[in-house]
């Protein structure tokens, strides 16, 4: 018998005795509770702090390298009852805003005319591509040396953190339209802004949620890097602060104020891609 017949054979066998099609079973996935969700999510967090927790009880961690998990919590009360925290929350969250709006605006632009128009691609997109490819650190010398130790500098480095993944995101996504779909929007008389906006923008939602996210990202990252410059108020100038004395306890609660930065980011980008695009969450 050969490989052949051995495979009609496992065929037939599976196969009903009255030589019928099998009746398909639909595979129906029962949603997952909310609640279930929350706490497989909560459980790395709760891990590490666990950790942290028992590595500063049993002596593993000291005070010098790492202050405890309630050294810590002393140290946010300490902050926000002098009002030190907020009064830096507020100004890094004005900095980073700020920067990110001028970033994600400056990349959507230019990632819609060099993806919709032939001219901005070939005018514009090597030099961009060239520019993206300059570590924004390296710029900070430049910036100081043009805008003065002011909030301008800082700004304007988070604005060119964050424009370029915008602008690769969006130009992507552009690119990435059914020529055939614009071809019948023109043949029906609509005009370049009211394609971009009506079929180019919604058709590549998904690649501009994309690059928010990498920009918001960025955004944080970018921050930590702004604030080094002889900041005078922000989480970074508390970080400089408790460096010079020695405070582990205030560096963590910056470190951590930096990472919630990025988890609210995520999260706020996650809420807009249930709101713009529900279907996604659905076939989820």
């Amino acid at each position: 018998m050969t490989v052949a017949d051995d495979t009609l054979t496992s065929r037939a066998a599976v196969r009903p005795a009255g030589g019928g099609l099998v009746t398909p079973r639909a595979v129906v996935r029962r949603p997952r509770p909310r609640a279930l969700t929350l706490t497989v999510r909560a459980l790395g967090p709760v891990a590490l702090l666990l950790l942290w927790w028992i590595a500063s009880a049993t002596g593993v961690l000291t005070p010098d390298v790492l202050a405890s998990p309630a050294d810590v919590l002393r140290a946010v009360g300490e902050l926000w009852g002098n009002g030190q925290l907020p009064d830096a929350l507020t100004t890094s969250l004005t900095r980073a805003g700020a920067g990110l709006l001028i970033g994600i605006t400056a990349g959507l632009i230019l990632g819609v005319v060099t993806g919709f128009t032939r001219l901005g691609d070939e005018l514009l997109d090597s030099s961009l591509q060239t520019l993206r490819a300059v570590p924004f650190l390296s710029l900070v010398p430049l910036f100081m040396v043009w805008f003065g130790i002011t909030e301008i500098a800082k700004i304007v480095l988070i604005a060119v953190a964050t424009t370029f993944p915008m602008y690769v995101s969006t130009s992507s996504g552009v690119r990435a339209t059914d020529p055939r779909l614009l071809e019948a929007m023109r043949s029906f008389g609509m005009g370049r802004f009211a394609i971009v906006r009506e079929v180019v923008l919604p058709g590549a939602l998904p690649s501009l949620l994309a690059g928010l996210r990498l920009s918001m990202t960025l955004s944080v990252i970018a921050l930590i890097a702004a604030e080094e410059i002889n900041s005078t108020a922000g989480i970074g100038y508390l970080m400089a602060q408790a460096q010079s004395y020695a405070r582990t306890d205030v560096l963590a609660v910056c470190i951590l104020v930096y990472g919630l930065f990025g988890l609210f980011a995520d999260a706020l980008v996650r809420l807009l891609e249930r709101l713009l695009m529900p279907w996604k969450g659905a076939r989820r």
